[in-house]
């Protein structure tokens, strides 16, 4: 059985160790969204650095165990340390794209999501990716970070897709619309929140 793989990658404003308004509401519901997530329909599970990683540093200093060295997209030329770094990424798994999209866009994300400009600066490049792995397959952030790539420069494909443009785990192009509802009634502004997201 395959699972999907979900990475997300984004440049904020300021330091993740900037002691503004902004940052500290952006940390409050980064927290608030992962203390959620167990409780998400088709969550797998997401990257995590080990107990004592916290204590060191940022994510370039974390240890991330089976997802690997934590590595950036090659167009965030920010800082990497604790006083500098700033930038958002994610790295979770997935039972099926529309469990991932559901969790996106309803409830405390898609509260944060409609912040994202706040917070984020608008690169113009993709925010995020996905593919399909093997059950027990961990993918590493360099994975992540090559299809996201990937995606900057060729259009969509089984290698590395997007919820505007998926595609089923044996590579066949499809909808999310054909991929069945859970409790969220999908709308045509979601579409376009998908884009917006994925550009």
């Amino acid at each position: 059985m395959s699972h999907l793989a979900l990475y997300t990658f984004g440049v904020l404003k300021s330091p993740l160790g900037d002691p503004g308004r902004l940052t500290r509401e952006f940390h409050e519901s980064v927290v608030a969204v992962y203390q959620g997530i167990d409780q998400a329909r088709g969550y797998i599970s997401h990257a995590s650095p080990t107990e004592d990683s916290s204590e060191r540093g940022f994510q370039f200093d974390w240890d991330w165990a089976e997802w690997g060295e934590f590595v950036v997209p090659s167009w965030y030329q920010k800082g990497r340390t604790s006083d500098t770094t700033a930038l958002a990424a994610t790295f979770s798994l997935w039972t099926d794209l529309r469990a991932a999209y559901d969790f996106v866009y309803t409830d405390l994300h898609r509260v944060a999501l409609n912040r994202r400009y706040d917070w984020f600066e608008k690169t113009g490049r993709p925010g995020l990716v996905f593919w399909w792995v093997g059950d027990g397959t961990i993918p590493t952030w360099q994975d992540g970070v090559r299809r996201l790539e990937y995606l900057q420069d060729h259009e969509p494909a089984p290698h590395a897709f997007t919820f505007h443009h998926p595609f089923t785990p044996d590579g066949a192009p499809t909808r999310l619309d054909s991929m069945g509802r859970s409790g969220t009634q999908q709308k045509a502004g979601d579409h376009a929140a998908a884009e917006r997201l994925e550009a």
